[in-house]
């Protein structure tokens, strides 16, 4: 019998979540995804070749970029690569491994991906066996912006450990700027794992193609290289009196070569606002074109361009506290008190930090040193490429607020509302979300709860679906803050009712009464539907802010299952784990 040993947790407990701005994503194979031990891949792995598991976690397509890359680099090295989820993957199945590469995405504060959290709570537990023979390493990926740089990664790392595993090469933690460091990771793992194979010689003996299989089926348009974009459309959908701004963009896609389904994400690579930049030239008494050690670049395009001068990043945070000496930002970093933080820094942008003490001249060279590199931004798509050939649409919020007397912007919301109108171009790309997708069932029920711009693919799944002309049932839940203002897309949505596309709309505008009312109270007014939707076989999908909304939604939807399937808060709980399993409850959530 197999020994079994408790969990024992690395660094702090996971809190609550936050959105993660994970950027862009490796070019990839277009690899084949295999469970680690199906039959189909034990049949496509030769007797003499040396297997290796690879399994992604991820949430925005990011970690499976990668897998890709790794995949093709194994099998340029005769080894036979197997591709999995985490969530895919049991405990037990570890037992039966040679060779793991886990790469895994670090989500809000700590928190491990949607696709791998039954993994984690498969391998944490304290009736795991031991996996003595394995040997394995982890790719991590973060943003040292988060207090859990790499949490989940340096969770799952430690956790094999203690279950017995060696590993092949140590952890690699990587930030945003990824690419570097996971080509290295992958090649020095990879080359382990074939030094030790039955194949090594023919591998050592073949030609080096991956870098030249990689260029040819690389995507054109990346982070690094993004297409400049033509905006088609570019419109307020938010009534007069609305307290918001969501806007609809339609990018040009002509002459692009891109192509996505509905589900997918856009990159959007932003330039900073022209007034906070000029506030930063002055602030630290230089000019635009001056030039700074270290850089190609003038300072002014490094401020628009090059790195993120909105929010303080943490090294900036804890550079300027004893110079500044700000009594109260002092007291809150020596105490080590991370909510205190948040919501000191709660409406502050880096400006409003480096003029704490506006008697202080500061070095531009050593400001930049601080900052982070500008990263894009990814927004839910709202288009089906079959309703619009040719397009990509965002459903997206300007986020605008005033501190100090000095009116603050979202970084690329406002860029993308105030700076790139129709006939203006922005750079694009495309970012695949394979786990957010249509049923391929066109008959079964599909659930959607996307209030605000959560709406954004579901604008996209039900124009897939119509094209499609797939016969299951559509379930829309929207809800804002006021009907008559904040019903964006209202004449599309009425259209798609009158014609036998959605279904069903449940509507929650918060404040149209005195009691608030949310979409999860119009899910339990309607649970009983909603569970008799599941049972034939339904996929409910959720978009939107992960902070609360997602949160109450996932509760709501425990309790429904509970009552209207006679089951126990246990037995609910195994219901909604399997939904996870069969990718039949999903999320795209912020």
């Amino acid at each position: 019998m197999s020994k079994k040993i408790p969990y024992i947790p690395e660094g702090a407990p996971f809190s609550g979540e936050q959105k993660q701005w994970l950027g862009g994503f490796l070019a990839g194979i277009n690899t084949r995804a295999l469970a680690p031990n199906s039959a189909q891949a034990s049949q496509g792995a030769g007797a003499s070749q040396q297997t290796i598991d690879i399994i992604f976690g991820t949430q925005t397509g990011t970690a499976e970029m990668i897998a890709q890359d790794a995949a093709a680099v194994a099998r340029s090295k005769g080894l036979a690569p197997r591709l999995a989820e985490m969530d895919e993957v049991t405990a037990a199945s570890l037992a039966s491994m040679d060779n793991l590469l886990v790469i895994v995405s670090t989500y809000g504060e700590g928190e491990m991906p949607d696709n791998a959290h039954q993994f984690w709570e498969d391998v944490s537990a304290s009736t795991t066996a031991r996996v003595e023979n394995l040997n394995y390493s982890v790719l991590a990926l973060g943003d040292t912006s988060y207090e859990h740089f790499c949490q989940a990664g340096k969770l799952v790392d430690t956790r094999l450990e203690q279950l017995g595993g060696r590993r092949l090469h140590e952890r690699v933690d990587c930030d945003v700027e990824y690419e570097e460091h996971a080509n290295a990771w992958i090649e020095k793992v990879i080359t382990v794992v074939a030094a030790s194979s039955p194949q090594r010689q023919n591998a050592a003996s073949a030609p080096a193609s991956e870098p030249q299989s990689k260029a040819k089926t690389a995507p054109k348009w990346g982070r690094k290289n993004p297409f400049l974009a033509t905006i088609l459309d570019n419109r307020n959908l938010s009534g007069a009196n609305s307290a918001k701004e969501i806007r609809h963009i339609a990018f040009d896609l002509a002459q692009s070569g891109m192509s996505y389904e509905a589900g997918d994400a856009l990159g959007v690579l932003p330039v900073n606002s022209p007034t906070l930049i000029k506030g930063f030239l002055e602030r630290l008494g230089a000019k635009a074109d001056d030039k700074i050690e270290g850089h190609d670049a003038p300072l002014g395009e490094l401020l628009a361009t090059g790195f993120e001068i909105m929010t303080p990043p943490r090294t900036l945070i804890h550079n300027l506290e004893p110079i500044v000496k700000n009594d109260e930002l002092s007291r809150i970093i020596g105490n080590g008190d991370k909510e205190a933080l948040e919501h000191y820094l709660w409406g502050k942008d880096t400006l409003d930090l480096l003029n704490l003490a506006p008697s202080i001249d500061y070095d531009a060279a050593e400001v930049l040193s601080w900052l982070k590199p500008l990263q894009h931004r990814a927004y839910s798509i709202s288009s089906s490429p079959k309703a619009h050939p040719g397009e990509v649409h965002l459903t997206v919020a300007a986020v605008r607020w005033m501190y100090d007397e000095r009116q603050h912007n979202g970084v690329c919301s406002t860029f993308l509302a105030d700076y790139v109108p129709e006939g203006q171009s922005a750079g694009i790309f495309m970012s695949p979300n394979k786990s957010f997708r249509v049923p391929q069932d066109d008959s079964v029920p599909m659930i959607m709860i996307g209030p605000g711009t959560g709406i954004a693919p579901f604008r996209a799944f039900l124009e897939e679906r119509r094209e499609r002309g797939a016969s299951g049932n559509n379930w829309l839940f929207f809800g804002d803050q006021h009907r008559k203002s904040d019903f964006i897309y209202e004449d599309e949505i009425k259209k798609m009712s009158e014609d036998g596309i959605l279904n069903r709309l449940d509507l929650a505008f918060s404040r149209d009464q005195s009691e608030k009312i949310y979409v999860q109270n119009r899910m339990l007014e309607n649970g009983k539907e909603l569970f008799a939707q599941l049972q034939e076989g339904g996929h409910f999908y959720v978009c939107g802010d992960a902070t609360r909304m997602a949160k109450d939604v996932d509760a709501v939807l425990h309790e429904i299952i509970a009552a209207h399937g006679a089951m126990s808060e246990e037995a609910a709980k195994d219901y909604v784990k399997n939904l996870k399993r069969e990718k039949r409850y999903v999320r795209d959530v912020y």
